[in-house]
């Protein structure tokens, strides 16, 4: 995979800058349905854009890598920084 596979996937899977494998999983489902050839506004060329774009974009959830550092769990979960706070 290189970087516009990616970025094409992306696009095509239209995910903005964060989402979850259950999201996803949503997006493409509704986009394989829409796309599917026996739909009106479907065709086989997009209906298999939809599916690789969504392996790819698993294969590289899957593949990612965290860093359980301090910084990386108060970006991705800002509202437990301050749990201690909570009960004052």
């Amino acid at each position: 995979m290189d970087y516009e596979e990616f970025e094409k996937a992306v696009d095509t899977m239209g995910v903005l800058t964060r989402t979850s494998r259950k999201d996803l999983k949503q997006k493409y489902l509704k986009l394989s349905k829409r796309y599917h050839p026996d739909m009106p506004e479907g065709s086989d060329e997009k209906f298999k854009e939809v599916k690789e774009s969504y392996d790819l974009l698993l294969a590289y959830m899957d593949s990612y890598c965290f860093s359980f550092d301090n910084e990386e769990f108060k970006e991705q979960f800002p509202a437990f920084t301050n749990y201690k706070n909570w009960n004052r």
